[in-house]
């Protein structure tokens, strides 16, 4: 397990995590199936072809959970006990078929929970970058995680 318990987070730590990711078509139309979300600016070719970008985009919610998900193995892989929220979920610039996602996530607070003293809550922001350093990503997302056992 390579998750951080509590204790091992502190306010202004940032991470910039090693796991990047290319998205591929395949990516973005199975996402976009498996979730029911018909969107043609997300699988149809010809569709896209006719708007401003001139082909697919990725869709925002499969960037959201690649962005989260690259963060897990350096922060929370085994110590997460709940995702709690997520706010403040921008996408300032779209994502393409073989566009490459490189990920930082900076923790902005942590507190100890008042009722069950086993965890805390900490607030993370995830920015999530394409291959040329544009920012695509941003979301604060709220953990509750488990403390170290003594």
């Amino acid at each position: 397990m390579t998750g951080l318990y509590l204790e091992e987070f502190s306010a202004g730590q940032l991470v910039r995590h090693s796991i990047t990711r290319t998205v591929t078509e395949s990516d973005n139309v199975l996402f976009s199936v498996m979730t029911m979300n018909p969107q043609p600016l997300h699988i149809d070719f010809d569709f896209a072809s006719k708007t401003e970008w001139g082909k697919p985009l990725v869709n925002s919610l499969f960037t959201l959970g690649l962005m989260i998900g690259i963060s897990v193995h350096d922060t929370t892989l085994g110590t997460t006990i709940a995702n709690l929220g997520m706010t403040e979920t921008v996408f300032p610039h779209p994502v393409f078929h073989g566009d490459t996602i490189r990920v930082e996530t900076e923790v902005i607070s942590v507190r100890e929970s008042q009722s069950k003293p086993d965890r805390g809550i900490v607030e993370f922001e995830h920015r999530a970058f394409n291959q040329d350093g544009t920012l695509v990503a941003k979301c604060r997302r709220h953990a509750m995680i488990r403390k170290r056992l003594a």
